[in-house]
């Protein structure tokens, strides 16, 4: 089995920074792409950003200029950089890893994290 461990959630004043860890661990033999996704309260889950094995990024046109996505593919890993936050911006953050090949497995399959956090206010 995979698990994703997510790190980084808070409260932070409007304006302010924070950082999302993501880190997956188990049987695992690659991960075609990895993201992050949010759901504000009363709103579905939507894509945040995301990036592949090869740097290729997407982002939601809410967040591009404020967030950055990277990745450290030897660890496993996912960060999050989110600056100039704003109340729109408070939800429950997910990280996803998407076509993840195993050990165990000879398909690849999508693993979530359990989220974490995220409330801009003053």
């Amino acid at each position: 089995q995979v698990q994703l461990v997510e790190s980084g959630g808070g409260l932070v004043q409007p304006g302010g920074s924070l950082r999302l860890s993501c880190a997956a661990s188990g049987s695992i033999i690659s991960i075609y792409a990895m993201g992050w996704y949010r759901r504000a309260p009363g709103k579905q889950r939507e894509l945040v950003a995301v990036i592949t094995s090869s740097g290729s990024i997407n982002y939601s046109d809410s967040v591009k200029g404020r967030f950055t996505i990277s990745r450290d593919n030897a660890k496993n890993t996912v960060y999050l950089q989110m600056n100039s936050l704003n109340a729109a911006d408070t939800a429950v953050y997910y990280c996803n890893a998407d076509r993840t090949y195993t050990s165990h497995t000879s398909y690849p399959q999508a693993y979530w994290g359990q989220g974490t956090q995220v409330t801009v206010s003053s």
